[in-house]
């Protein structure tokens, strides 16, 4: 693709923005940069890009610049806006930072998608490759964009790359060595508009994929292994509750890798993450190692020692015998059900934020049957009280610290306090990881509350 003296518009600045800006004006491009924020919620950086020649356009969006440009490239998570789509209708190239960055890379990708599990799963793989000496980067949504790698690619170079259905949703030709589709629920269908919109951006991935590919699809999932007949690439399945002839699966409770001959990696009770979605997570891993070419006695060593991720199925702090677990990640209802399945105590459950146009009412038989009482907070409360039907009891609050207090109120000894809230934080905060530091942040407050009382914490 020739970027020299063409007129790219960016759409959205935060990280990726600026990644873009760099990568294009070293390439000669003309570049715009519309935000709909303020320039000042950026500090210096737009003063800092101006000087280098960024045209930025804040506070809002202009038609003429979208019609006016060569090409569009939306930052990811910036929804389908009016704008995109007129200039896509006038001819207007629109792309996302992934498919730029691969029309230019050296090396191979390795692409792993899914509604929960990416961030996990991406983070294992990495490490798996990185340990056993392969010259892995993590890229994608939980590393720095992968344009920003472009410059000093080689073709040993691995990309080990965490992509959303916003980013697959303008690709055209991102097509990775190794693509894993991890799992599919009800997810972001508030961006999408319906759920065939969603997975039609997810199996892309796939897809796209020849036959010299390699397809990582999870067996269990219905959705997901349908791929398994259209797609031309070299299928392998991972499952918990099957052997495969190829693939990944558990045998007398132990993970075996099989692309042939069958390797025995570990047991399956060693595996240091809790949950049986993380059992699938792990199984994703190991095989994609696998396939790039790692032994099975490297693949237990990474697996040991990984012990995941911030947000995630993590142990806060007991408090009178009452275990905090924050899942502030968990912003799906599969997540949250997910979540819930992996404890076997009473559970005090923590809801709500900003939904994402789904239905919570899938949540009522995992809630009957495992949680004690619901405490909801943010925009979902309504929605979300109203799909419980009344299973459990349900209190409503306005604050983090009141979301602890009151779930340390209903809470006995023995007890979790999770935080699995099957929404989005956009309502209260500014990510799920400050909502997740907020929860822990009060959760030490009243255990230092309770010290200063005299109370046995």
């Amino acid at each position: 693709m020739e970027l020299r003296d063409k007129n790219v518009l960016i759409v959205g600045f935060e990280r990726t923005g600026e990644a873009l800006c760099r990568f294009l004006l070293d390439r000669g491009a003309r570049v715009r940069v519309t935000e709909k924020k303020a320039a000042d919620a950026f500090g210096d950086k737009v003063r800092t890009w101006t000087d280098r020649g960024v045209v930025f356009e804040t506070g809002g969006h202009r038609p003429e610049s979208f019609l006016g440009a060569d090409l569009i490239i939306p930052s990811p998570g910036v929804p389908p806006l009016a704008e995109i789509l007129a200039a896509r209708e006038k001819g207007v190239p629109v792309i996302s930072e992934i498919e730029l960055a691969y029309l230019f890379l050296r090396g191979k990708i390795v692409g792993i998608t899914g509604s929960n599990g990416k961030s996990t799963t991406t983070t294992l793989v990495h490490s798996i490759l990185r340990d056993a000496g392969l010259k892995a980067r993590l890229a994608g949504n939980i590393g720095p964009p992968l344009v920003s790698f472009v410059d000093k690619s080689r073709d040993d170079h691995v990309y080990v790359t965490e992509i959303s259905s916003f980013q697959l949703e303008y690709t055209e030709r991102f097509t990775p060595a190794v693509a894993a589709i991890l799992n599919v629920s009800e997810n972001h269908i508030d961006w999408h508009k319906t759920f065939d919109n969603y997975f039609g951006a997810k199996k892309k991935l796939v897809l796209r994929q020849g036959r010299e590919g390699k397809a990582v699809l999870n067996r269990d999932n219905p959705l997901v292994w349908s791929l398994a007949g259209e797609a031309a690439s070299e299928v392998y399945g991972f499952s918990r509750k099957r052997r495969l002839r190829r693939g990944a699966f558990i045998e007398d409770g132990r993970i075996v890798v099989r692309d042939g001959k069958p390797e025995t990696v570990l047991p399956a009770s060693r595996i240091p993450l809790p949950g049986s979605h993380n059992l699938e997570n792990v199984l994703a891993a190991a095989l994609i190692g696998h396939l790039m070419g790692v032994p099975a006695p490297a693949l237990r060593r990474s697996i040991l020692a990984f012990q995941g991720l911030e947000h995630r199925l993590e142990d806060v702090l007991r408090v009178k015998g009452v275990r905090f677990v924050n899942d502030s990640k968990a912003t799906t209802v599969d997540a949250t059900l997910k979540a819930l399945a992996s404890f076997d105590r009473p559970i005090v459950l923590i809801l709500g934020g900003r939904g994402k146009g789904g239905d919570f009412s899938p949540l009522r038989g995992g809630v009957r049957k495992r949680v004690r009482s619901v405490v909801l907070v943010g925009e979902a409360a309504d929605k979300i009280e109203a799909a419980l039907g009344g299973v459990v009891p349900v209190d409503r609050v306005s604050t983090y610290r009141e979301v602890v207090r009151k779930a340390f109120d209903r809470a006995a000894a023995g007890d979790v306090v999770l935080l699995a809230p099957a929404c989005t934080s956009w309502d209260m905060f500014k990510n799920f990881e400050e909502r997740g530091r907020t929860f822990k942040r009060e959760v030490r407050l009243l255990a230092a509350s309770l010290r200063k009382k005299g109370a046995r914490t």
